[in-house]
Parts: C-alpha cells; structure tokens; sequence
C-alpha cells in the first residue's frame, strides 16, 4: 500500500473535474486523504456528490464542454488552492473516418475545458500568490496515437498549455505540471477494449516496460506530490505516468 501523508495538503482547497470516476476519482479521494477540501466537479452531479460525501467534499454537476457555464459556476466558488484538469473522452477511429463534428467535441471537453476552467480560477491563484495547476494529459499527446489522432493533438495542446502557464506565471507562486498516463483500467480504457478487443488490450499491455495497464490509485499520488509543498520547484513539466510508455520520447 502507497503511504498517505493525511496532513501534507491541510488548509488546501481543491478543484478536480470529471471527478465522478475513475482517474478523477481517485485523485479526488487522494487529495482528501491528504487533508485538503476537494471540489468534485461532473457532468454526472449526482455521483460527484455521492463521493464527495464520503470524502467531506463538494459535489457539483456541470458539463466541462460548456466554457460559459464552467465560467459562472466556478466563478462563484471560493478560491482554489489546487487545479487539477482531468479531461477525458475519446473517439477510436483512423482520421480519415472523422470530421469537424468529432473534432470539436473531441477538443472542446479534452482541450477547450482545460482552458476554461484554469481562466476560471487563475486570477483567484494571482490575488493570493499561490497556486498549484496539475493537468492529467497523455502519453498519446507526446507520442501521437494510431487511431486516436485528434485525442492526441488535444492532449498535446493541454501539454503545450501547461507550459505556457507555468511560463507567465512562475514568480507568482504558481506552479503548472501536467501528468502523461499511459494505459490505465479505467471506464474509458475498457469502452476502447470493447471496440478494438482482445489483440488492443496485448498492444497496449505491451507498449509499457511493465508489461501491464495501470490503475488510477497508481497515478492519483503523482499528482499529490505536484499539489504538495514538496513539488514547489517543479513546474512546467510532463510527468510520465505509464509504465515506461514514454520512456525515450
């Protein structure tokens, strides 16, 4: 069992989005074990509040692909302390099979929310001088994806954006890494086994040094240790989390 430092985020507010399951989920209830007041944001309202119940959170529905409604909502929150981005749908199709549809709703909730939400809560991270940005990419954003080519662009865009981020706002007090999964046993990965079957699963399995997929309890203390005091001379990072997927990239 990973130790938990249940005091190492005390007095930290939180904010994780599509935080009802899965990766978003466990980084949530990780962030709680460490003491900090977690912001459970989803589309699903109802799941995010049945967890946020059992961690002494917040729950609150809202759909990420809606910039205006990510503006008025968290506009009325609290400050931030802690930002953590965790975007995630994806499309399983060669590019030539997609198109503008697609790719706009691809973009808007992988890449375009991340935008939204951290012009939502930066200014409050400004006023204060502190802040801890953590945006959950991929390794499709570093290597590109067969299959998946406008999931990786936009995870390469959220990326690029953190360390953008991390670039203006650095001797504000603020910090902006990103993580860069690779194959994790989570609702999405199993909706794409479905699709591509048994001989997708050995591909993935095979592209990790480890030889196996990961679980989100395995990436949720990465992004702990970036939100922590710990992490206060790391910025503007992609913090591979896969197993070697990446290694060399």
């Amino acid at each position: 069992m990973i130790a938990v430092d249940q005091t190492r985020l005390t007095g930290r507010r939180a904010l994780v989005t599509r935080a009802a399951r899965g990766i978003g989920a466990a980084i949530a209830v990780r962030l709680a074990a460490e003491g900090a007041h977690v912001t459970l944001v989803d589309r699903n309202g109802a799941e995010a509040q049945r967890i946020a119940i059992t961690i002494g959170g917040t729950g609150l529905g809202l759909d990420l692909g809606d910039s205006l409604a990510v503006a008025e909502v968290l506009g009325d929150c609290e400050p931030f302390d802690i930002v953590v981005n965790n975007p995630g749908i994806a499309q399983h199709a060669f590019f030539t099979r997609t198109g503008p549809d697609d790719w706009r709703r691809l973009l808007a909730v992988n890449l375009e929310s991340v935008l939204a939400v951290t012009l939502a809560t930066l200014p409050g991270m400004q006023e204060r001088r502190f802040g801890r940005i953590i945006n959950v990419a991929s390794e499709a954003g570093r290597l590109g994806s067969r299959g998946g080519a406008v999931y990786a662009a936009a995870k390469g865009g959220v990326i690029a954006f953190t360390r953008s981020i991390a670039r203006e706002n650095g001797t504000l007090g603020i910090t902006a890494n990103a993580i860069a999964p690779g194959p994790v046993d989570t609702p999405l990965l199993r909706e794409a086994v479905a699709a591509g079957g048994d001989r997708l699963m050995a591909a993935m399995t095979g592209a990790t040094l480890i030889g196996r997929i990961g679980t989100p309890e395995e990436l949720a203390p990465a992004v702990a240790f970036l939100a922590s005091p710990e992490a206060g001379f790391i910025t503007g990072e992609a913090l591979g989390v896969s197993g070697g997927m990446g290694c060399g990239a």
